[in-house]
């Protein structure tokens, strides 16, 4: 009941798999001051982040965000064809790029969506050059966020999953917010085995607080905008970000001399 009722009214008859969610989502981005700033963050990170040199920058599952705004070249992607939408991609099944064509491939809230991961690491690492990166912000297992994850959060959270793949009923529907902690720390060995052309660069855990006081695009917000700094500097101020993040920035880059 409780959260029906802090569920945004725009979202309360939305098919969460429907086309017209990117339209909605982005409207509710731009609408909430709070969580506006928290993806400009967000996208401050990712942009900071790309390696230099030549190469095309990928952004999956774009949908209503607005990371084209910080970084024009951007090549903008999603399962849905829409307005802002640069190529429509299942990144599980193609990356319509040549090889070696990418530097980078940016993601907010994206690999914990994908439902073959595997599929997804083997096919961007033919995409990206040398030295190039993935670069993403996903949900991250603590304590703290798993509490929250599972008890307010309408995706599936999974730490105890036995292996990467999960069923996919829907594109935004089918996940396992779990799977970034379950990729790049708890089975962080096995990933290493399976992709030895990868370096995990960067795990930087973020965002104890911040993104659940913002409501996120699916519940109403808690504080106005204009807390956003002070939120943020209790965070850091307070060193709960690395004991009870909800969230990580994540970098992995292609070694040097792989061959595939």
């Amino acid at each position: 009941m409780l959260k029906k009722f802090l569920t945004l009214p725009e979202l309360r008859r939305t098919d969460i798999d429907g086309s017209d969610i990117i339209d909605k989502r982005s409207d509710i981005i731009q609408s909430k001051r709070f969580l506006k700033k928290i993806y400009s963050e967000w996208y401050r990170l990712l942009a900071a982040s790309i390696p230099e040199g030549p190469g095309k920058i990928l952004e999956l599952g774009s949908g209503g965000g607005f990371l084209k705004k910080i970084i024009p070249e951007v090549i903008t992607s999603d399962v849905f064809s829409a307005s802002g939408i640069d190529v429509k991609i299942d990144a599980c099944k193609a990356i319509p790029f040549g090889n070696d064509e990418l530097k980078t491939i940016a993601m907010v809230d994206v690999l914990h969506h994908l439902p073959d991961v595997a599929s997804f690491l083997k096919l961007a690492e033919k995409s990206l050059k040398m030295g190039g990166r993935i670069i993403m912000i996903e949900p991250w297992y603590t304590p703290w966020s798993g509490i929250i994850y599972n008890k307010l959060h309408h995706e599936p959270f999974n730490t105890h999953a036995v292996n990467w793949h999960f069923p996919c009923a829907g594109p935004l529907s089918s996940a396992n917010g779990a799977l970034p902690w379950i990729l790049f720390e708890r089975d962080r060995d096995i990933f290493n085995e399976k992709f030895p052309g990868y370096e995990i660069l960067e795990i930087k855990k973020m965002m104890p607080i911040c993104y659940l006081l913002s409501g996120g695009v699916s519940y109403k917000s808690f504080v106005p905008g204009c807390f956003f700094k002070f939120v943020r500097g209790i965070e850091k101020f307070l060193k709960l970000e690395s004991l009870c993040a909800m969230f990580a920035f994540i970098t992995i880059e292609k070694k040097p001399h792989t061959f595939i």
